[in-house]
């Protein structure tokens, strides 16, 4: 709101001529003050004027408020914790791969060289899949290596050759971490924060709420009390003007326009005061509403046009306990934290179990390769002479040869170990080589501290909340018990505050009929006319507390979403 208020004119002209009223020893003294303009300047940035409903204020904080935002973000982080959490029971891909090159001396022939070195090159792919169950607390690993190698060894029989190998191992805990392990722990825990953030969602808007509604009252007050210190303003001016027609007719004592214009001069530093308190408690309001400080309406006014609701609905004592209880954030964030720390309490119990697991390996193993073309038995070639001469002999004796394994050469290779590198997985997935363990792992800490310490404090907590608990409810209660009393309060100051402003109404115009008459005093007009000034601020405070009070009343009962149609999202 744009006010450019001017109240007052120029002093008249002194009468010619006019018969003095006799002098005295005041009058000797004290001159007519002229009159003084009064402007109330337009306040500062504010350029036009925007009405603005109750409803409407509570939709834009509702849109625009940092603070919900900020809570907003604490929900989403929390969700994003628990698909983190879930992230543990993820399957994990990995392996490795590499080249190697080697160079064995060797000191004889049987070492697999006549040059008395042996050099193998390798190529490994070792590819991996692990991860966790979800359930039972297991775990598992699949891991598949396959390599090509190629040797001057003299008794390889197959270069190069493709080994492979596929190990599947499963470890199952049967004691600690079977009902409950970490991970799960922390799947749950982060689920129990996302309804603790919800309900500390809540609790922040329900406050958000609560302080534009009591924002927009506060306003509506200055608003209001800007205007009744306008009307003393101008009430003010016009008994200045009053005063000044009576003086020059000799009616008054040139004191008395003094006596006044003090009177007048304090009903505008009022004004200017309640001007200011207006622009403080609009920027007060525009500050949760608005979304930052570029927003076109910081240059507007804002005008409340909701009217107080000065007939509440009576809620039974009982009742409103009733409802903060089952409704105030605090204690459902108070039972979450209870729920939580029930999963505390569930994970360091299982830590005090013995841990016994038990390990399940699977192998199998596959080969192949390219074969060599048969060359001399290096264990025989060299009896091949002898070995002919004893044929001979045995030959002239009537006696039969002996029988050579190969004439001297490497044996042959099973077909199933000739070919390449799929022949080596055929070898592998036919579970041609396998190999099968089973182990039990067992593990007895022999006084396990660290666990019944854990489980000890995890405890305490539960005891802790228990007595936090039970301390909500009592604040709540008395949170309840004092807003009814606020709100029952706020009722019966609006009702005096009523009677008490026609009362004063009612003596100032009394006054006023009997200072006309002659039988009262300026002192007494100006003493009733403050205090029906006084009087009427004093009710428009009491319409603002009383709005104020409802809405604290609906915080304390938890019910001010429902109250305005609020649903969150």
């Amino acid at each position: 709101m744009t006010s450019l208020i001017a109240l007052g004119q120029q002093q008249g002209a002194q009468q010619q001529g006019a018969k003095q009223p006799p002098a005295d020893a005041d009058q000797a003294v004290t001159r007519v003050p002229p009159v003084r303009q009064f402007v109330l300047r337009p306040r500062i940035g504010v350029t036009t004027d925007k009405e603005l409903t109750l409803q409407d204020a509570l939709a834009m904080a509702l849109a625009n408020n940092k603070d919900i935002d900020g809570s907003r973000i604490d929900r989403d982080k929390a969700i994003n914790s628990v698909l983190g959490a879930k992230g543990y029971f993820d399957p994990k891909v990995g392996g490795t791969a590499s080249y190697q090159k080697t160079v064995t001396p060797v000191a004889s022939t049987l070492g697999g060289s006549a040059t008395g070195a042996v050099t193998s090159r390798n190529g490994i792919a070792d590819p991996q899949l692990s991860g966790s169950l979800p359930w039972l607390g297991g775990s598992y690993q699949f891991d598949l290596s396959s390599s090509r190698t190629t040797t001057n060894n003299s008794f390889a029989q197959l270069n190069p050759q493709y080994p492979t190998s596929l190990n599947f191992s499963f470890t199952q805990p049967l004691w600690r971490n079977l009902h409950y392990d970490d991970n799960r722990h922390r799947l749950e825990a982060a689920k129990k924060n996302v309804y603790l953030t919800d309900e500390q969602f809540r609790q922040r808007v329900m406050q958000i709420v609560t302080q534009t509604e009591q924002a927009y009252w506060e306003l509506a007050y200055a608003y209001g009390n800007l205007e009744v210190q306008l009307e003393a303003v101008r009430l003010g001016r016009d008994q200045d003007e009053s005063n000044r027609r009576q003086q020059e007719q000799g009616l008054l004592a040139p004191i008395d326009v003094v006596a006044a214009q003090r009177q007048l001069a304090t009903f505008e530093e009022n004004a200017f005061s309640a001007q200011e308190a207006l622009t403080a408690a609009e920027n007060a309001l525009k500050t949760l509403i608005l979304p930052d400080r570029t927003d076109p309406i910081w240059s507007s006014a804002l005008i409340p046009i909701t009217p107080v609701n000065v007939s509440p609905p009576v809620t039974p004592l009982q009742d409103a306990v009733r409802e903060g209880l089952d409704n105030r954030p605090e204690l459902a964030q108070v039972q979450i934290n209870r729920e939580i720390n029930e999963t505390d309490n569930r994970f360091y119990r299982e830590q005090t179990k013995p841990q016994v697991d038990l390990v399940a390996t699977h192998t199998n193993a596959g080969l192949a390769g390219i074969q060599l073309p048969a060359g001399p038995n290096p264990f025989t070639s060299g009896l091949t002479a002898l070995t002919d001469q004893i044929n001979q002999l045995s030959v002239l004796a009537g006696l039969p040869p002996l029988q050579t394994t190969g004439g001297g050469t490497t044996a042959g290779l099973p077909p199933l170990l000739v070919g390449g590198y799929g022949q080596s997985l055929s070898n592998l997935f036919n579970s041609n080589f396998p190999t099968t363990q089973v182990q039990l792992r067992i593990s007895l800490p022999l006084r396990n501290r660290t666990a019944e310490a854990n489980l000890n404090n995890s405890l305490a907590e539960t005891r802790r909340i228990r007595n936090q608990r039970l301390q909500t409810e009592q604040t709540i209660e008395a949170s309840v018990r004092n807003a009814m009393q606020s709100v029952d309060s706020a009722k019966a100051r609006l009702e005096s505050s009523r009677v008490a402003r026609e009362s004063a109404e009612e003596q100032y115009q009394s006054e006023q009929r009997q200072f006309r008459a002659g039988t009262s005093t300026l002192f007494l007009v100006q003493q009733r006319q403050t205090d029906m000034i006084t009087a009427r601020s004093q009710e428009r405070r009491a319409e603002a507390d009383l709005g104020k009070a409802i809405a604290t009343f609906g915080l304390a009962t938890g019910t001010i979403l429902q109250t305005h149609n609020i649903q969150l999202r």
